[in-house]
């Protein structure tokens, strides 16, 4: 087959839609298949488009539909698609209809669906491919976050929970992404300053991201919205505990029982949870085995295994 797959993220993005995207297409190759991985559809001839972004990515959305009147055409919902858009964006809603199959990437996505979109509609868990193994620093319980700093992603909000956890407990928080605007750079600078524990890394090579995850206790995830965060599936194939912002997305992905969820926007909570886990090994192992539990979702062989029942239902 020819498949092409539309991401608004740009070549270069370190966005977690265009590691989606080219991570799909790595595996739809392997599989045999011809793909090309844009930021809009060209019209170049393919069997099959998968949209990532229902909102963003409609413009090449609605020229394969005119242009392919009975074309297999895939939508994959994002946080802010599930969580905001097709509740109010009229390009949104005409990207889900226009489709033959949509795609959320955690089981509670499906509850966001108007109920006529949910008999197209199919999960299709993020892996990831963490080959180090968790080594934290003995000395110092480290905490990091992973994501750009814009406003969906909360991002200041383990660095607002640390200035609340006293000074003498050994306890630091490494930040790393890349800042969406000028404020939030201040924002960071600022916070490092009031306290020497917290340190913004800025954006960095995704390599260099997941060597800085294998080497923390734990990673928070305090976002406002998500679809399925990637940063989630490489913490938990790296073993790394997470503490997580109690929102759909982030509840599709660890599951209901998971118990490292505090109140989106809730600092205090997460306070108490990070220095809990610090203090008390069997709240940490507890943490540990949530995540055991979920491994087998986000394993490359699971995520490659979903994409091809997908592309059989639409031949």
């Amino acid at each position: 087959m020819k498949i092409a797959i539309v991401t608004p993220a740009a070549a270069g993005s370190r966005t977690g839609n265009r590691h989606t995207a080219q991570r799909w297409a790595a595996m739809l190759r392997t599989a045999g298949h011809k793909v090309r991985v844009t930021t809009e559809w060209d019209a170049a001839a393919a069997d099959v488009l998968i949209a990532l972004h229902a909102r963003r990515s409609h413009p090449s959305i609605l020229r394969f539909r005119e242009t392919h009147a009975d074309g297999a055409l895939v939508v994959v919902l994002t946080g802010t698609d599930l969580y905001r858009d097709i509740r109010y964006d009229a390009s949104a809603q005409l990207s889900m209809k226009l489709a033959q199959r949509l795609v959320v990437l955690q089981d509670e996505g499906l509850k966001e669906l108007p109920r006529q979109f949910r008999v197209k509609a199919r999960v299709v868990y993020q892996s990831a491919q963490v080959k180090a193994k968790a080594v934290p620093p003995e000395k110092v319980f480290r905490v990091c976050v992973l994501g750009h700093l814009r406003e969906e992603k909360d991002p200041f909000r383990a660095a607002l929970a640390l200035k609340l956890i006293r000074p003498q407990e050994k306890m630091e928080l490494v930040h790393l992404g890349r800042p969406m605007s000028a404020a939030m750079t201040a924002q960071a600078k600022t916070l490092m300053a009031d306290d020497p524990r917290y340190r913004w890394l800025g954006g960095v090579p995704h390599w260099r991201a997941l060597g800085w995850l294998g080497r923390s206790h734990l990673m928070v995830i305090s976002s406002r919205m998500e679809g399925g965060a990637n940063a989630i599936a490489e913490a938990v194939c790296s073993g790394v505990p997470v503490l997580a912002s109690a929102i759909p997305g982030n509840i599709g992905m660890l599951g209901a029982g998971y118990p490292g969820y505090y109140a989106p926007g809730d600092e205090k909570a997460l306070a108490k949870l990070l220095t809990k886990a610090m203090r008390h090994q069997a709240y940490y192992h507890s943490l540990k085995r949530g995540i055991a539990a979920r491994r087998h979702l986000f394993r490359p062989q699971s995520e490659q295994a979903s994409l091809m029942r997908l592309l059989r239902e639409l031949a």
